[in-house]
């Protein structure tokens, strides 16, 4: 299930992301969500510690490859259910 959040970026950031997310396929939120679920996924102990900036590295010189597809909604909900278990 989605969710709502107000964030405050640097205006440039948010232009640059925006052109970044828009080039790749993606939302500016779903960059937002792939790379908040990097950051916490692992459980690191501080910032400097999340490969953060090298994947996007990676990904912007199209060595990994995002496939967006439409999905039905009784997929993505069993898709999150199963997720849970």
């Amino acid at each position: 299930m989605d969710a709502k959040i107000t964030l405050s970026f640097d205006a440039n950031i948010i232009e640059k992301s925006k052109a970044y997310a828009d080039a790749n396929g993606i939302s500016l939120s779903r960059l937002t969500e792939i790379l908040l679920r990097k950051a916490t996924f692992v459980g690191y102990q501080n910032i400097e510690d999340i490969p953060v900036a090298s994947w996007v590295q990676t990904l912007s010189e199209g060595e990994a490859e995002y496939i967006t597809t439409s999905r039905k909604r009784k997929n993505i909900k069993e898709e999150y259910y199963n997720s849970k278990k």
